[in-house]
């Protein structure tokens, strides 16, 4: 009797809990993904100066990382280890102009002197035809007819001689040209080394190394200044695998990709230039011109690139705090959470100076709900709050609160999360 008379206790009723969040409108742009990329200061156009000819150094006028412009003097060498040796050329410069003029006038003599000695052939030969006639006639005697083709010969020889010697006129004349040819090249030789003793810049650049001091001695190709031009300053950065046919199409198609790094709080604008002509398994090295001054760069420095990649379109930005598993984001409709995948294209820095994410789903609508606090326990239907949006940057957990005590109450509108909540698949 006692138990089927006693008073029955009210079952206690069991709500769905209502978790706030913060959310933002989906706003579909145009946008470039940028890429962040270590590169590292390079230059195709180093100098490295060497001396023109042994001798010794008077002058130095610049040190390691000085800034210089063209035609400054950077070393002097001693101008007196160079004037010995033209004067010495030049001599001998002059004595094969003596010796070609002296030729010049042989020719001329030899010329001269076969007209001569032909007359004097022709006597000779007139002779002997006169002494036959006579020795025919028996009033010769055979001993003048030998003593006159003795003299016919002898005259023949000198003829021969001279003929040859004007034959040979335009052979010699050559030889001493070649010498002269020859001495003279060694002087403008000597004169360069002599003027290079003096060394200028040859552009504006930066010295990255003095490698003597006044006083040494230095010999013929020996390292003296090493420098680079500045305007010859790039930025070779690796382009990770997986982009690296991206990049290769934007070459193709002659896209203008720009970039900026950023030194001393100044910021720098880089431009693409080229991909470098070799590739490995973990990408290919882009090499960037700088739009800017280039002093404020150094050879070898290390510095972070990011990359604008090709334009895309119908892409959202979002915080990186909205996505899950890098992949994942959710929306809220009637109330509760929905899931969408989506593909991850890169970074961008917002209008407001924040990193943010861009990422593009057929399934994303312009003004849909996109939920921006980060959801420990975020599923497929979560029941939610749409609340004030937080603060840029923030991450704070969102803060459930108590449920009111059991009893016919309205529904709650947020409650407690508890050990039963559901967990998050992330």
């Amino acid at each position: 009797m006692l138990v089927a008379t006693k008073p029955e206790k009210a079952s206690p009723s069991v709500q769905e809990r209502v978790w706030r969040v913060a959310v933002e409108p989906v706003e579909l742009l145009t946008a470039a993904p940028q890429l962040e990329l270590y590169g590292r200061v390079e230059t195709p156009d180093l100098l490295r100066a060497t001396a023109p000819a042994s001798a010794w150094v008077t002058e130095v006028l610049v040190q390691d990382g000085d800034v210089v412009a063209e035609g400054d003097v950077l070393l002097r060498l001693d101008e007196r280890d160079f004037e010995p040796r033209i004067a010495q050329v030049e001599a001998e410069i002059a004595d094969l102009e003596a010796q070609i003029a002296s030729e010049k006038n042989r020719f001329e003599t030899d010329r001269l002197a076969l007209e001569q000695e032909q007359r004097l052939l022709k006597l000779a030969q007139d002779a002997v035809e006169r002494q036959q006639r006579l020795k025919t006639q028996q009033v010769g005697a055979e001993q003048a007819l030998d003593d006159a083709k003795r003299t016919e010969a002898q005259q023949q020889l000198t003829v021969t001689n001279r003929e040859m010697s004007i034959a040979d006129h335009p052979s010699r004349l050559r030889g001493l040209e070649a010498r002269l040819a020859s001495a003279k090249a060694r002087l403008a030789e000597l004169r360069l080394e002599f003027e290079r003793a003096t060394l200028k810049a040859p552009y504006d650049g930066i010295v990255t190394g003095v490698e003597v001091t006044e006083g040494d001695q230095v010999t013929k190709g020996e390292a003296l200044v090493r420098l680079y031009a500045t305007e010859s300053l790039e930025i070779r950065a690796r382009i990770p695998a997986p982009y690296q046919d991206e990049m290769i199409e934007a070459v193709k198609q002659d896209l203008s990709l720009s970039a900026s790094a950023t030194i001393g709080g100044e910021s720098l604008q880089l431009r693409f230039d080229r991909l470098a002509g070799e590739a490995d398994p973990s990408g290919v090295d882009a090499l960037f011109k700088l739009d800017g001054d280039p002093t404020l760069l150094r050879l070898g420095q290390l510095l972070t690139v990011s990359l604008e990649r090709p334009m895309r379109e119908a892409v959202v930005e979002v915080p990186f705090r909205a996505v899950y598993g890098g992949g994942r984001i959710y929306l809220v409709e009637d109330g509760r959470m929905r899931g969408i995948d989506v593909e991850s294209l890169g970074t961008r820095i917002s209008a407001a100076g924040e990193e943010r994410l861009l990422v593009r789903s057929d399934q994303l609508a312009a003004g849909d709900a996109l939920v921006t606090t980060h959801m420990p326990n975020a599923i497929e239907g979560l029941r939610v709050a749409i609340v004030g949006a937080e603060p840029a940057g923030s991450s704070r957990e969102p803060t459930p609160t108590p449920t009111p005590a059991p009893g016919p109450s309205p529904e709650p509108d947020v409650a407690e999360a508890t050990s039963g909540a559901p967990d998050s698949p992330n």
